[in-house]
């Protein structure tokens, strides 16, 4: 028997979504006959490390994945849950991604501490975020309101909210969703209001190229239409040479007109990727945004990044990185 390690951030989020994946992973090692076992690596990242600073200061890809990957490479770990937005456009050379499992909900969402929607939050409201990309789309939305960076894991950012530091905090749904705090939420934000994170609310297992016995394992766990409209979103992030320091947003569906945290039945099950890519500044005065389809997710990522390019998106994401 082989024991599978896995690597994983400390925090609670993490390890829950490590855990759900293990889970996972055991039963379809069970059904298949992969004689495996599962054990956590627990392992601290730079962005975990940095907390007194915004990550758009911090500068660098891979904040949350770098040590993850180096462990990897250095045979200490086999395998790693990340959060797909998380992840740089780019792996390393030895490294893939061997699975992306099921999409949850892809959408931003608002915890206020009076309950209420983005509506209804008074004039000059704190709303704590530390998303270049949450603050330009909400700046444009609501500039009366103050908006203020806020770091840590989800626990000490609703702590912080309760405590009376913030009026309201945006988060990503589906961190909510994997903990079981759905309640928490106020609002959700949809994606034509406020779009997502590249990858927000999927996986990504990554592992080494040469472990062919564990792919194995991983291509049964992989999910074609969450890996296809992932791999939209993430050529348009690298084509525009993004992370998670800039204000970029991307959201692909199957098929046009689909509803974020709506199941899709059979009858929408088409290879037809419709990609949004946006791009806009800190302060929120230019929003861009460009939707194409398409079937090949590479070319569609392209496309979006090449339109956007053309009305001014690289001049922006340069005066960000300054």
């Amino acid at each position: 028997m082989r024991k599978i390690i896995v690597g994983s951030r400390q925090s609670a989020l993490a390890l829950t979504q490590t855990g759900h994946v293990i889970e996972d992973l055991t039963r379809l090692s069970a059904e298949h006959s992969f004689d495996f076992t599962f054990e956590v690596h627990k392992i601290v990242t730079k962005g975990d490390r940095i907390l007194d600073v915004t990550l758009s200061k911090v500068g660098g890809k891979g904040l949350f994945v770098k040590e993850i990957e180096q462990a990897m490479l250095a045979r200490e770990i086999d395998m790693a849950v990340h959060s797909m937005k998380d992840m740089p456009s780019e792996l390393p050379e030895g490294l893939m991604n061997g699975a992306v499992p099921k999409r949850v909900d892809p959408r931003d969402c608002l915890i206020a501490s009076g309950g209420s929607g983005l509506e209804e939050l008074p004039q000059g409201a704190r709303v704590g975020t530390s998303s270049l990309r949450r603050s330009s789309q909400l700046a444009a939305l609501r500039p009366d309101l103050v908006i203020e960076p806020v770091r840590g894991n989800i626990d000490s950012r609703l702590k912080k909210l309760e405590s009376g530091e913030y009026d309201a905090i945006l988060l990503a749904a589906a961190g909510l969703t994997r903990m079981g705090w759905q309640d928490r939420v106020s609002a959700y934000l949809p994606p034509e209001v406020c779009l997502p994170a590249v990858g927000q609310g999927a996986l990504g297992i990554e592992c080494r190229e040469e472990d062919t016995e564990l792919r194995k394992l991983l291509a049964l766990y992989n999910d074609e239409q969450t890996a296809l409209t992932v791999a939209a979103e993430r050529t348009f992030l690298g084509a525009l040479n993004g992370g998670c320091q800039v204000p970029i947003g991307a959201y692909a569906v199957l098929g046009a007109g689909e509803a974020a945290g709506t199941e899709r039945t059979a009858e929408t099950k088409g290879q037809v990727i419709t990609l949004t890519g946006m791009v806009g500044t800190p302060d929120g005065s230019v929003i861009l945004k460009e939707t194409c389809s398409g079937e090949d997710p590479v070319q569609l990522g392209e496309e979006v990044a090449r339109k956007l390019i053309a009305r001014g998106a690289e001049k922006i994401l340069a005066d960000v990185r300054g």
